[in-house]
């Protein structure tokens, strides 16, 4: 049966259309998906991402349970609420998931993973966890009344005037987040509940994603909806994600793959020598097989994933497609043979016809400007 977030009944009541997402039922749109896209780009959107799973790392070891467990390295992290993008490696080098870990002290994480793969996640976190005094705790939304009590759900506010609506909606929390640097969050004691207020985001715009108590969600959500804050589905957040140049894991990413082959091996910190993480040892006898790039399709059509690419040093495929409403034309990521050279183009197959593209650096627009 399909999961509901707590703002559930807030879509329905905004007339979105209701699709099945990883098992939850969530907006793709509240009318209009190209509206809600330049809502972001230009002035400031409302997200749910409450499908989204938030899990507690506490404990004497959650520091060394975390450098094993992880590619990037949280001993990074010194500021309480510095926030780390990482990949969720298995012994393979495979990526398990991506997440963002947020660090509070050295005994006390949040990480935040994606809503398909949660309950592999947890069970995969556990595994390793045997050996380490650390405890981990999920806050989404469960059966038992403890798990009620303590559920999260979380909202995303983005767009170049995201934090300026955010704020006349709370003007209390001005103080501890205006001067949040991009990647840093606050723990703010609103009147019902801490929250955790992030600068961060999934757009390739500024704003922030808030962590909040699932009781007062829907109050919440009408409060920055009052603000002149648009509410936004996930076909927005996909083509904003998409301009943005970040992944969506399950397309652009999986086990099957490394972050070698999918444009984020910076993501993979080996600095630390004596830092033995899974997936190490694989990674260290593995080559990138393939090259991550963007696509810019120069003729009419549309790109989509699993469409195949040819070039002369052979043929790709596209992991990530769709039409660009900032640039106005089709775009897309793909897996290509290495040594393709930025700027050279290529061929798609799109229904039984090759059409001419250009290869690019796989990021398109930030901040409401194209980087081509």
């Amino acid at each position: 049966m399909p999961q509901r977030t707590p703002l559930y009944a807030a879509h329905l009541a905004a007339d979105a259309r209701i699709v099945d997402f990883a098992g939850w039922e969530m907006p793709i749109h509240y009318g209009s998906q190209i509206e809600e896209h330049h809502a972001v780009r230009r002035d400031a959107g409302l997200f749910d991402v409450s499908h989204m799973c938030a899990l507690d790392l506490t404990g004497p070891d959650a520091t060394p349970f975390l450098r094993r467990l992880l590619a990037n390295d949280v001993a990074k992290l010194t500021t309480s609420g510095r926030a780390l993008y990482s990949c969720l490696l298995n012994e393979n080098g495979g990526v398990i998931d991506d997440l963002i870990v947020y660090f509070f002290t050295p005994t006390r994480y949040r990480i935040v993973v994606n809503a398909g793969t949660a309950e592999k996640d947890i069970a995969w976190m556990q595994t390793q966890l045997v050996g380490f005094d650390a405890k981990l705790t999920s806050r989404r939304d469960g059966k038992d009344e403890k798990a009620k009590k303590h559920a999260l759900a979380m909202l995303a506010v983005q767009g170049p005037q995201a934090r300026e609506r955010f704020w006349a909606a709370f003007p209390a929390s001005r103080a501890a987040t205006e001067s949040l640097a991009p990647f840093h969050a606050c723990e703010w004691p609103a009147d019902k509940g801490i929250w955790l207020i992030a600068r961060t985001g999934y757009t390739g715009e500024d704003g922030f994603e808030i962590s909040l108590p699932a009781s007062v969600a829907a109050e919440v959500w009408q409060k920055l909806i009052a603000v002149g804050i648009k509410p936004c589905g996930l076909g927005a957040r996909d083509t904003l994600r998409l301009e943005a140049g970040m992944h969506l894991y399950g397309r652009d990413m999986s086990e099957a793959t490394s972050p070698l082959d999918t444009g984020i091996a910076w993501t993979v910190d080996l600095h630390d020598t004596d830092r033995d993480f899974i997936g190490k040892s694989a990674l260290a006898t593995r080559r990138p097989e393939q090259q991550f790039v963007g696509l810019l399709l120069k003729e009419r059509g549309m790109l989509r994933a699993h469409q195949k690419v040819f070039s002369p040093l052979g043929e790709g495929k596209i992991t990530s497609g769709t039409f660009s409403p900032t640039l106005n034309q089709s775009i897309a990521f793909a897996r290509l043979p290495i040594g393709i050279v930025l700027g050279s183009e290529v061929d798609v197959e799109i229904r039984d016809k090759r059409l001419k593209a250009k290869v690019v650096k796989p990021v398109f627009v930030r901040n409401g400007k194209s980087l081509l």
